[in-house]
């Protein structure tokens, strides 16, 4: 069992363990895309307080949701192609900026998965 530092990590779990356990695809897509999105805003907070750590284990966290994501598109919905495509651009973005981390780019990066999320039904 993972130590929670925070209340707000604590709530992140149980939101997160309750939306898996729904077992729904597109739920499970949804659960990814926050996952990302929190990830993200990780990495962003972390490399601007200089923690290399925190950055680089959001930046890992992001990675493992981009794979999640890439595992779970269906080879025969319509927008397979684009979204292999999407994901393996967003993977290559991630991997580049473990080494040479640019906050532009992150951060257009996470704008441009959040408008994807919320095209699925996400939110904001």
């Amino acid at each position: 069992m993972h130590l929670l530092t925070t209340p707000s990590q604590a709530y992140r779990r149980v939101d997160f363990d309750a939306r898996v356990a729904v077992g729904d695809p597109r739920e499970l897509v949804l659960v990814c895309f926050d996952q990302l999105g929190h990830a993200l805003g990780r990495a962003q907070a972390a490399s601007a307080a200089g923690d290399n750590q925190a950055k680089s284990e959001a930046l890992t966290r992001a990675l493992a949701a981009i794979a999640a994501l890439q595992l779970g598109i269906d080879p025969a919905a319509v927008m397979a192609a684009a979204l292999r495509q999407f994901y393996a651009g967003a993977r290559r973005v991630l991997l580049d900026n473990v080494i040479d981390y640019d906050p532009a780019v992150i951060g257009a990066l996470a704008r441009d998965l959040g408008e994807v999320g919320r095209a699925l039904g996400g939110g904001d």
